[in-house]
Protein backbone atom coordinates (compact mmCIF):
# COMPACT_ATOMS: atom_id res chain seq x y z
CA UNK A 1 0.00 0.00 0.00
CA UNK A 2 1.07 3.42 -1.11
CA UNK A 3 0.00 6.76 -0.23
CA UNK A 4 1.31 10.08 -1.36
CA UNK A 5 1.65 13.66 0.73
CA UNK A 6 -1.29 14.65 -0.74
CA UNK A 7 -3.21 12.22 0.60
CA UNK A 8 -1.80 12.62 4.07
CA UNK A 9 -2.61 15.69 4.32
CA UNK A 10 -6.15 15.35 3.54
CA UNK A 11 -6.77 12.60 5.92
CA UNK A 12 -4.92 14.51 8.48
CA UNK A 13 -6.01 18.31 7.43
CA UNK A 14 -2.47 19.07 7.26
CA UNK A 15 -0.61 21.34 5.29
CA UNK A 16 2.12 20.27 3.19
CA UNK A 17 5.47 21.88 2.94
CA UNK A 18 7.59 20.09 -0.24
CA UNK A 19 6.54 17.47 -3.29
CA UNK A 20 3.22 16.77 -2.93
CA UNK A 21 3.80 13.56 -4.88
CA UNK A 22 5.95 12.25 -2.57
CA UNK A 23 4.98 9.01 -1.68
CA UNK A 24 5.32 6.35 1.73
CA UNK A 25 4.80 2.73 1.91
CA UNK A 26 5.84 2.33 5.44
CA UNK A 27 6.11 4.49 8.70
CA UNK A 28 9.36 4.71 10.57
CA UNK A 29 10.93 6.51 13.43
CA UNK A 30 13.11 9.51 12.26
CA UNK A 31 16.63 8.46 13.69
CA UNK A 32 15.59 4.93 11.33
CA UNK A 33 13.74 7.03 8.64
CA UNK A 34 14.62 5.42 4.92
CA UNK A 35 12.98 6.06 1.34
CA UNK A 36 9.58 5.67 1.13
CA UNK A 37 8.97 6.12 4.93
CA UNK A 38 6.99 8.53 6.95
CA UNK A 39 8.22 9.89 10.14
CA UNK A 40 7.36 12.02 12.91
CA UNK A 41 8.98 14.56 15.03
CA UNK A 42 6.96 14.58 18.03
CA UNK A 43 9.79 15.24 20.23
CA UNK A 44 12.14 18.55 20.28
CA UNK A 45 15.41 16.70 21.46
CA UNK A 46 14.88 14.61 18.25
CA UNK A 47 15.44 17.90 15.84
CA UNK A 48 19.07 17.02 14.77
CA UNK A 49 17.34 14.05 13.12
CA UNK A 50 14.90 16.08 10.94
CA UNK A 51 18.43 17.71 9.01
CA UNK A 52 19.51 14.07 7.89
CA UNK A 53 16.47 11.06 8.15
CA UNK A 54 16.19 9.87 4.71
CA UNK A 55 12.30 9.40 5.36
CA UNK A 56 10.13 10.93 2.34
CA UNK A 57 7.66 12.70 4.44
CA UNK A 58 7.76 13.54 8.09
CA UNK A 59 5.08 14.53 10.25
CA UNK A 60 5.40 18.07 12.33
CA UNK A 61 3.31 19.83 14.56
CA UNK A 62 2.07 23.33 12.95
CA UNK A 63 3.89 25.38 14.96
CA UNK A 64 7.52 23.65 14.38
CA UNK A 65 9.71 26.21 11.98
CA UNK A 66 13.16 24.00 10.78
CA UNK A 67 16.02 25.84 11.69
CA UNK A 68 18.26 24.03 8.89
CA UNK A 69 17.18 23.18 5.07
CA UNK A 70 15.29 19.61 5.51
CA UNK A 71 15.18 17.00 2.27
CA UNK A 72 11.95 15.40 3.64
CA UNK A 73 8.65 16.89 2.79
CA UNK A 74 7.20 17.88 5.79
CA UNK A 75 3.41 17.67 6.95
CA UNK A 76 2.04 20.20 8.94
CA UNK A 77 -0.65 19.16 11.52
CA UNK A 78 -2.34 20.17 14.69
CA UNK A 79 -1.00 17.52 16.90
CA UNK A 80 1.93 15.23 15.07
CA UNK A 81 1.72 12.19 18.26
CA UNK A 82 -2.35 12.11 17.54
CA UNK A 83 -1.67 12.36 13.86
CA UNK A 84 0.37 9.34 14.24
CA UNK A 85 -1.73 6.45 16.00
CA UNK A 86 -4.51 7.73 13.45
CA UNK A 87 -2.49 7.22 10.28
CA UNK A 88 -1.36 3.55 12.02
CA UNK A 89 -4.60 2.53 12.34
CA UNK A 90 -5.76 3.61 8.90
CA UNK A 91 -2.33 1.73 8.04
CA UNK A 92 -3.48 -1.64 10.23
CA UNK A 93 -7.23 -1.32 8.98
CA UNK A 94 -5.75 -1.28 5.25
CA UNK A 95 -4.28 -4.57 5.85
CA UNK A 96 -6.08 -7.65 4.10
CA UNK A 97 -7.72 -9.71 6.57
CA UNK A 98 -7.92 -13.56 6.48
CA UNK A 99 -10.82 -15.54 6.10
CA UNK A 100 -12.19 -19.58 5.85
CA UNK A 101 -11.45 -22.42 7.82
CA UNK A 102 -8.15 -24.37 7.00
CA UNK A 103 -9.00 -27.76 5.96
CA UNK A 104 -5.99 -28.75 8.88
CA UNK A 105 -7.41 -27.03 11.71
CA UNK A 106 -10.10 -29.40 13.72
CA UNK A 107 -13.28 -27.72 14.87
CA UNK A 108 -15.78 -29.87 16.46
CA UNK A 109 -19.14 -30.32 14.83
CA UNK A 110 -21.02 -28.74 17.59
CA UNK A 111 -18.57 -25.73 17.60
CA UNK A 112 -20.70 -22.63 16.33
CA UNK A 113 -18.57 -20.23 14.07
CA UNK A 114 -19.07 -17.15 13.50
CA UNK A 115 -19.52 -15.16 9.98
CA UNK A 116 -16.31 -13.87 8.60
CA UNK A 117 -14.02 -16.04 10.40
CA UNK A 118 -10.15 -17.56 10.04
CA UNK A 119 -9.47 -20.48 11.95
CA UNK A 120 -5.48 -21.15 10.62
CA UNK A 121 -3.56 -24.18 10.36
CA UNK A 122 -3.56 -26.98 13.44
CA UNK A 123 -6.25 -24.64 15.25
CA UNK A 124 -8.48 -26.82 17.67
CA UNK A 125 -11.84 -26.00 18.97
CA UNK A 126 -13.41 -27.71 20.87
CA UNK A 127 -16.70 -28.91 21.73
CA UNK A 128 -19.52 -26.61 23.23
CA UNK A 129 -16.87 -23.57 21.90
CA UNK A 130 -19.18 -20.69 20.68
CA UNK A 131 -16.69 -18.40 18.66
CA UNK A 132 -17.98 -14.57 17.65
CA UNK A 133 -18.47 -12.80 14.21
CA UNK A 134 -14.87 -11.76 12.80
CA UNK A 135 -12.75 -13.46 15.03
CA UNK A 136 -8.74 -14.18 14.26
CA UNK A 137 -7.85 -17.79 15.03
CA UNK A 138 -4.84 -18.41 14.12
CA UNK A 139 -2.42 -21.20 13.79
CA UNK A 140 -2.24 -23.80 16.84
CA UNK A 141 -4.77 -22.18 18.97
CA UNK A 142 -6.52 -23.97 21.43
CA UNK A 143 -9.86 -23.20 22.39
CA UNK A 144 -11.41 -25.30 24.68
CA UNK A 145 -14.78 -27.05 25.52
CA UNK A 146 -17.50 -24.42 25.77
CA UNK A 147 -14.61 -21.44 25.71
CA UNK A 148 -17.04 -18.09 24.25
CA UNK A 149 -14.73 -15.76 22.27
CA UNK A 150 -16.68 -12.54 21.26
CA UNK A 151 -17.02 -10.87 17.93
CA UNK A 152 -13.68 -9.29 16.75
CA UNK A 153 -10.99 -10.80 18.62
CA UNK A 154 -7.91 -11.91 17.48
CA UNK A 155 -5.98 -14.93 18.79
CA UNK A 156 -2.33 -14.70 17.60
CA UNK A 157 -0.42 -18.25 17.10
CA UNK A 158 -0.25 -20.40 20.18
CA UNK A 159 -2.63 -18.69 22.58
CA UNK A 160 -4.07 -21.69 24.78
CA UNK A 161 -7.23 -21.01 26.47
CA UNK A 162 -8.51 -24.10 28.88
CA UNK A 163 -12.18 -25.02 29.07
CA UNK A 164 -15.21 -23.00 30.21
CA UNK A 165 -13.05 -19.95 30.00
CA UNK A 166 -14.88 -16.29 28.45
CA UNK A 167 -13.50 -13.87 26.10
CA UNK A 168 -15.42 -10.58 25.34
CA UNK A 169 -15.05 -8.67 22.16
CA UNK A 170 -12.53 -6.96 20.24
CA UNK A 171 -10.03 -8.27 22.45
CA UNK A 172 -6.07 -9.37 21.33
CA UNK A 173 -4.36 -12.51 22.93
CA UNK A 174 -0.92 -12.46 21.30
CA UNK A 175 1.24 -15.79 20.72
CA UNK A 176 1.85 -18.20 23.66
CA UNK A 177 -0.57 -16.55 26.38
CA UNK A 178 -2.58 -19.22 28.49
CA UNK A 179 -6.24 -18.24 29.83
CA UNK A 180 -7.79 -20.84 32.30
CA UNK A 181 -4.75 -23.03 33.39
CA UNK A 182 -4.98 -24.44 37.13
CA UNK A 183 -4.29 -21.88 39.81
CA UNK A 184 -1.47 -22.38 42.00
CA UNK A 185 -3.16 -24.20 45.06
CA UNK A 186 -1.58 -26.95 47.20
CA UNK A 187 -1.98 -27.96 50.44
CA UNK A 188 0.85 -30.05 52.94
CA UNK A 189 0.34 -33.24 53.22
CA UNK A 190 1.12 -35.53 56.19
CA UNK A 191 3.57 -37.47 54.08
CA UNK A 192 5.69 -34.01 53.86
CA UNK A 193 4.11 -33.27 50.18
CA UNK A 194 1.54 -31.20 48.97
CA UNK A 195 -2.30 -32.16 47.71
CA UNK A 196 -3.38 -30.34 45.29
CA UNK A 197 -6.51 -28.66 45.54
CA UNK A 198 -9.05 -29.15 42.23
CA UNK A 199 -9.73 -25.11 40.52
CA UNK A 200 -13.22 -25.61 39.97
CA UNK A 201 -13.50 -22.28 38.79
CA UNK A 202 -12.91 -20.20 35.14
CA UNK A 203 -11.97 -16.99 33.65
CA UNK A 204 -13.61 -13.84 32.39
CA UNK A 205 -12.27 -11.46 30.30
CA UNK A 206 -14.40 -8.46 29.21
CA UNK A 207 -14.10 -6.21 26.06
CA UNK A 208 -11.42 -4.80 24.15
CA UNK A 209 -8.58 -6.86 26.80
CA UNK A 210 -5.12 -6.82 25.05
CA UNK A 211 -3.01 -10.17 27.09
CA UNK A 212 0.60 -9.57 25.98
CA UNK A 213 2.34 -12.63 24.45
CA UNK A 214 3.22 -15.48 27.23
CA UNK A 215 1.19 -13.79 29.59
CA UNK A 216 -1.02 -16.05 32.51
CA UNK A 217 -4.28 -15.43 33.62
CA UNK A 218 -5.21 -18.80 35.94
CA UNK A 219 -8.74 -20.22 36.23
CA UNK A 220 -10.52 -19.82 39.85
CA UNK A 221 -10.61 -22.18 42.66
CA UNK A 222 -14.55 -21.36 42.86
CA UNK A 223 -16.48 -18.31 40.76
CA UNK A 224 -14.16 -16.32 38.47
CA UNK A 225 -11.12 -14.81 37.90
CA UNK A 226 -11.64 -11.48 36.01
CA UNK A 227 -10.15 -9.16 34.00
CA UNK A 228 -12.63 -6.07 33.40
CA UNK A 229 -13.20 -4.27 29.81
CA UNK A 230 -9.78 -2.14 28.87
CA UNK A 231 -7.45 -3.47 30.66
CA UNK A 232 -4.17 -3.98 28.57
CA UNK A 233 -1.52 -6.68 29.85
CA UNK A 234 2.01 -6.66 29.21
CA UNK A 235 4.05 -9.86 27.68
CA UNK A 236 4.87 -11.97 30.54
CA UNK A 237 2.45 -11.16 33.36
CA UNK A 238 0.74 -13.27 36.21
CA UNK A 239 -2.13 -13.69 37.23
CA UNK A 240 -3.33 -15.80 39.96
CA UNK A 241 -6.12 -17.56 40.65
CA UNK A 242 -8.93 -15.33 41.66
CA UNK A 243 -7.77 -12.09 40.90
CA UNK A 244 -9.92 -9.53 39.66
CA UNK A 245 -8.45 -6.30 37.62
CA UNK A 246 -10.67 -2.75 37.29
CA UNK A 247 -11.39 -1.46 33.61
CA UNK A 248 -8.80 0.01 31.73
CA UNK A 249 -5.96 -0.71 33.98
CA UNK A 250 -2.69 -1.32 32.39
CA UNK A 251 0.48 -3.43 33.21
CA UNK A 252 3.92 -3.52 32.12
CA UNK A 253 6.07 -6.53 31.77
CA UNK A 254 6.98 -9.31 34.24
CA UNK A 255 4.16 -7.98 36.86
CA UNK A 256 3.02 -10.93 39.15
CA UNK A 257 -0.05 -10.62 40.93
CA UNK A 258 -1.04 -13.37 43.65
CA UNK A 259 -4.35 -15.33 43.98
CA UNK A 260 -7.36 -13.48 45.24
CA UNK A 261 -5.91 -9.95 45.38
CA UNK A 262 -7.90 -7.35 43.53
CA UNK A 263 -6.53 -4.02 41.59
CA UNK A 264 -8.83 -1.40 41.06
CA UNK A 265 -9.84 0.33 37.75
CA UNK A 266 -7.22 2.86 35.96
CA UNK A 267 -4.72 1.75 37.52
CA UNK A 268 -0.80 1.77 36.36
CA UNK A 269 1.39 -1.58 37.24
CA UNK A 270 5.01 -0.58 35.80
CA UNK A 271 7.38 -3.39 34.94
CA UNK A 272 8.02 -6.69 37.32
CA UNK A 273 5.86 -5.23 40.05
CA UNK A 274 4.97 -7.94 42.27
CA UNK A 275 1.37 -7.89 44.32
CA UNK A 276 1.27 -10.55 47.22
CA UNK A 277 -2.09 -12.85 48.00
CA UNK A 278 -5.36 -11.03 49.20
CA UNK A 279 -4.09 -8.01 48.90
CA UNK A 280 -6.91 -5.01 47.67
CA UNK A 281 -5.16 -1.80 45.63
CA UNK A 282 -7.66 0.65 44.92
CA UNK A 283 -8.57 3.24 41.82
CA UNK A 284 -6.15 4.91 40.00
CA UNK A 285 -3.18 3.55 42.19
CA UNK A 286 0.41 3.75 40.06
CA UNK A 287 2.97 1.64 41.21
CA UNK A 288 6.50 1.95 40.04
CA UNK A 289 9.04 -0.69 38.86
CA UNK A 290 10.28 -2.82 40.70
CA UNK A 291 7.71 -2.55 43.52
CA UNK A 292 6.36 -5.31 46.19
CA UNK A 293 3.12 -4.59 47.94
CA UNK A 294 1.98 -6.74 50.71
CA UNK A 295 -0.56 -4.47 52.19
CA UNK A 296 -3.35 -2.82 50.87
CA UNK A 297 -3.41 0.27 49.20
CA UNK A 298 -6.44 2.81 48.94
CA UNK A 299 -7.66 5.14 45.98
CA UNK A 300 -4.88 7.70 44.27
CA UNK A 301 -2.18 6.55 46.14
CA UNK A 302 1.41 6.30 44.25
CA UNK A 303 3.49 3.31 45.71
CA UNK A 304 7.55 2.65 45.15
CA UNK A 305 9.74 0.52 46.35
CA UNK A 306 10.15 -3.04 47.93
CA UNK A 307 8.38 -3.05 50.30
CA UNK A 308 6.60 -0.43 48.60
CA UNK A 309 6.13 2.87 50.48
CA UNK A 310 3.94 5.55 49.24
CA UNK A 311 5.74 8.14 46.69
CA UNK A 312 7.24 11.35 48.83
CA UNK A 313 7.85 9.03 51.50
CA UNK A 314 9.94 6.24 49.27
CA UNK A 315 12.28 9.19 47.48
CA UNK A 316 13.08 10.96 50.96
CA UNK A 317 14.11 7.43 51.85
CA UNK A 318 16.33 7.15 48.46
CA UNK A 319 17.63 10.11 49.08
CA UNK A 320 19.12 9.27 52.47
CA UNK A 321 20.26 5.84 51.28
CA UNK A 322 23.08 7.06 48.52
CA UNK A 323 24.41 9.16 51.22
CA UNK A 324 24.37 6.18 53.93
CA UNK A 325 27.97 5.56 53.30
CA UNK A 326 28.91 9.13 54.48
CA UNK A 327 26.26 8.88 57.51
CA UNK A 328 27.70 5.36 58.70
CA UNK A 329 31.46 7.44 58.38
CA UNK A 330 30.40 10.69 60.85
CA UNK A 331 28.44 8.36 62.95
CA UNK A 332 31.66 6.74 63.26
CA UNK A 333 33.74 9.77 64.50
CA UNK A 334 31.10 11.09 66.36
CA UNK A 335 31.72 8.15 68.72
CA UNK A 336 35.13 8.04 68.59
CA UNK A 337 34.69 11.65 69.59
CA UNK A 338 32.00 10.94 73.01
CA UNK A 339 34.26 7.86 73.64
CA UNK A 340 37.31 9.96 73.96
CA UNK A 341 35.36 13.30 75.95
CA UNK A 342 34.03 10.67 77.90
CA UNK A 343 37.89 9.64 79.10
CA UNK A 344 39.21 12.82 79.69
Amino acid sequence: MEFTAEMIAGFLGGEIVGDKNAAVHTVSSIEEGRAGSLAYLTNPKYEPWLYKTEASIVLVDKTFEPSQPVAATLIKVENAGACVVKLLEMYNAAKPRRTGISERASVAPDAKIGVDCYIGDFAVVEAGAVIGDGCQIYPQVYVGTGVTVGEGTILYPGVKIYEGCHVGKRCILHAGAVVGADGFGFMPNAAGGFDKIPQLGNVIIEDDVELGANTCVDRAKTDSTIIRRGVKLDNLVQVGHNVQIGENTVSSAQTGIAGTSKVGANCFLAGQVGIADHVTIGDRVKIGSKSGLDKDVPDDEIRFGYPALPGMQYHRSAAIFKILPEMARELRELRKTVEELKNK
